[in-house]
């Protein structure tokens, strides 16, 4: 009788962690991010060969994991003698190879399908003014090239690239950003951007806008996920969700409310997932930059672009968390708060091309 009194207590919340209460783990923890925000599921090592994709914030993570001695892959380095500036335009130095943004898990499993020959893009070159477009990544050439068969051979090139990464990869960062897309009706081939907003042509009759579901999405990681631990069984991820505001929606609703529905959706499916798999771990980038419980504004004066300090934060927590921090604190810090300050215009990002058509 005894015994069974002992396993009996007052409340299931009695003896939890700090952690575990909003006052002692936010309101009262004395720091921002509060501490034990993030504890990593697995460590990443510096020699771990990482894999970097998905929205534009994404590209804030890949510059600072490398600048602090991570091993991220790019088997699409920069051209000799080629500016940084100019580099950047053209798509290098921002993923492990040059896709481009990502915004959607969708068009993740497509790249990974297509690199395997299980899958081709309907539509795949955009024309403008005479200059033709890889419609799977129409940014990385800003001013498209002469002929579609050179966009079909740059492409063949880049399926390459993209393979020999993957093969290397022991991690897969990928930051989710979007769940609203625009396809290709009949095939369901996923593009980044619409069609018009760089380069080809809207016609309602092919292309439609598509707004995807949490279960969805949630399939589609898992699908991708399956291909890529058939390349290396120890393969594994870690997911982000994107704090960036959506520049505009096709959904028909307010962008405000388009905005939570579609990062709550993310959270979710990246919650979900961290719970079911253990080779999946989240880091908490998504609600360290948009909770009220922030002690400064972590958004530039449009609301919608990350500040650099917000960025050194969200960094400074992931470096600190995996032992990153350790060492040269104050040379450690100086480096990252001078990536920080690389700001949203330096963040290649077409999504934000939509402003443009708010007139």
């Amino acid at each position: 009788m005894g015994a069974r009194n002992a396993k009996k207590q007052a409340s299931p919340y009695e003896g939890l962690a700090d952690r575990a209460f909003w006052r002692t783990g936010v309101a009262d923890a004395g720091s921002y991010p509060p501490p034990e925000i993030y504890t990593p599921r697995f460590k990443i090592s510096k020699k771990l060969p990482i894999f970097t994709a998905g929205s534009c914030f994404a590209q804030h993570v890949g510059r600072t994991l490398s600048a602090n001695g991570f091993n991220v892959i790019d088997t699409e380095p920069v051209p000799r003698r080629t500016l940084p500036q100019v580099a950047q335009k053209y798509g290098y130095t921002l993923y492990s190879a040059r896709y481009g943004n990502i915004y959607t898990v969708q068009q993740f499993l497509q790249l990974l399908l297509e690199c395997r020959g299980e899958f081709t893009p309907a539509d795949p070159v955009w024309e403008k003014d005479g200059r033709y477009y890889d419609a799977m990544r129409p940014g990385t050439e800003p001013d498209g090239l002469a002929t579609p068969e050179l966009v079909q051979k740059s492409r063949a090139y880049h399926l390459k690239a993209v393979r020999d990464a993957l093969e290397q990869a022991g991690l897969v960062v990928f930051t989710l950003g979007l769940t609203e897309s625009w396809q290709h009706t009949e095939s369901k081939t996923v593009y980044p951007t619409a069609p018009g907003t760089i380069a080809g042509q809207m016609d309602h009759d092919v292309y439609s806008f598509v707004n995807y579901r949490a279960a969805e999405i949630r399939d589609a990681f898992i699908a991708a996920r399956d291909i890529l631990r058939g390349i290396n069984p120890d393969m594994k991820f870690l997911l982000t969700v994107s704090p960036v505001p959506l520049t505009a929606t096709a959904s028909g609703n307010h962008v405000l409310p388009a905005t939570v529905y579609s990062k709550s959706v993310l959270r979710t499916v990246a919650g979900e997932l961290s719970e079911d798999f253990e080779d999946v771990d989240y880091f908490p980038s998504y609600e360290i930059v948009t909770s009220h419980a922030t002690d400064e504004p972590f958004f530039e004066p449009n609301l919608r672009s990350v500040s650099p300090d917000g960025v050194e934060r969200v960094m400074k927590t992931f470096l600190s968390a995996h032992g990153a921090l350790r060492g040269d604190r104050a040379n450690k810090r100086r480096k990252l708060r001078n990536k920080a300050k690389e700001t949203e215009e330096d963040v290649v990002c077409e999504e934000a091309l939509l402003e443009a058509f708010n007139k």
